[in-house]
């Protein structure tokens, strides 16, 4: 994937048609909207010079149906240019103003910003932060209007002013390949990497819980001959273990159960982040999934003026099908492999992509799908970006 030139990529690694994996990119222009100015006279002013331009990149990967990573795919970049374009007055300053409209009405407004260390790049991730929540009150308004169910997760990188953005509301990852170092530029939400988040809303109102769960974690599903031993559990403000005496409310079902890929929130979702889900309840009952799924993002920023980017340095960006089966070493390591040795091909970073999702997907072998080393393949629906970082400002 080039700046300019979306490529296809490997739906569902070809095992199947269904899939839930959606993804966008483009350019995004974005200016200073001046009052007045009706959104039928935009074509007038498309080449005025008081634009900014964007490079934007998304994957979505549904859950429930592919119907919520299709609205985020169609919508999240307009409300990424929205929310910058209502800051923009801030971003091009060399230090945000307290006030967008350039007043002064306290003598110490510029004094506070300096002391808090704001720059245009809070400004930006301010910007995509409230972009996904807005996008996330769209999916939700959307799908009840279409009696519809189902989220997505969403990973989005948005190349700005010098610097790349990586936003991630989810289990999906993007990293830097670069000559000498791999650099993580996102973190898998899971109800087990948010624990303690999850648990403190619990805390704070245990009512969402109604009674079914117990908020507490323990290393096991309890049993009733538990009830008054002491055994080790984990509350909301607790990163090492204690010891608690069990109660028989401590019999319910955990909050997070489970671990690792198999690890659930309220015994239904396996991530803690995304979109959508509004509607989503757990199983018979009328407890709502939704106020512990967070849409807001994790927001990287990575600035091109500080690293000596190289030619064959990319931004690696994938569905959790990818990762389940490959680390950020492997991944790499396929990376600078194959670009050494396919210097001179036009296409090689598409290709590149292409053979990441081959290399996830395994090979057929009787009902099986198995990797090189004979583990079991992915059988996610895995997505792939390679995006070529040298050059990006001439092309």
């Amino acid at each position: 994937l080039t700046w300019h030139i979306c490529t296809p990529r490997v739906i569902n690694a070809e095992k199947s048609e269904f899939n839930e994996d959606q993804a966008a990119c483009c350019q995004i222009s974005i200016r200073r909207r001046e009052p007045g100015l009706e959104e039928d006279e935009e074509w007038l002013i498309l080449c005025s010079p008081q634009f900014l331009t964007g490079y934007y990149w998304a994957l979505f990967d549904g859950h429930g149906g592919p119907e919520a990573a299709i609205i985020a795919s169609n919508y999240l970049h307009y409300c990424i240019k929205q929310k910058l374009e209502a800051v923009v007055g801030g971003i091009t300053e060399a230090r945000p103003p307290m006030h967008l409209s350039g007043r002064c009405v306290c003598d110490s407004d510029p004094q506070f910003v300096e002391e808090k260390h704001i720059h245009a790049e809070d400004l930006v991730v301010g910007a995509l932060e409230n972009a996904f929540q807005e996008c996330d009150e769209v999916i939700g308004q959307e799908m009840e209007a279409t009696k519809q169910t189902g989220g997505c997760t969403a990973l989005a990188a948005l190349y700005f002013q010098g610097k790349l953005y990586v936003a991630n509301a989810g289990d999906s990852r993007a990293i830097l390949v670069l000559k000498d170092s791999v650099v993580p530029m996102s973190c898998e939400f899971t109800p087990e990497t948010e624990r303690q988040r999850i648990q403190h809303l619990a805390f704070l109102f245990p009512k969402l819980l109604d009674g079914e769960f117990t908020r507490f974690e323990f290393p096991r599903r309890l049993k009733g001959d538990d009830v008054g031993q002491k055994v080790l559990y984990r509350d909301y403000f607790m990163e090492g273990w204690g010891y608690k005496t069990v109660e028989k409310a401590d019999l319910k079902y955990p909050l997070v159960h489970g671990h690792g890929k198999q690890a659930r929130l309220l015994g239904t979702l396996a991530v803690s982040r995304g979109l959508g889900d509004h509607q989503l309840k757990v199983i018979d009952t009328n407890i709502e999934v939704k106020p512990f799924l967070s849409c807001i993002p994790k927001v990287n920023v990575f600035d091109f003026a500080l690293h000596d980017i190289k030619e064959d340095d990319v931004l690696i960006m994938g569905t959790d099908g990818l990762w389940d089966v490959l680390s950020n070493k492997e991944v790499a390591h396929v990376v600078r492999s194959f670009l050494a040795e396919n210097r001179t091909d036009p296409h090689r970073f598409s290709e590149l992509a292409k053979c990441l999702v081959c290399r996830a997907r395994g090979k057929q072998s009787g009902h099986q799908w198995m990797l090189d080393d004979s583990h079991e393949a992915s059988y996610d629906d895995i997505s792939v970006f390679v995006i070529p970082l040298h050059n990006r400002d001439e092309e």
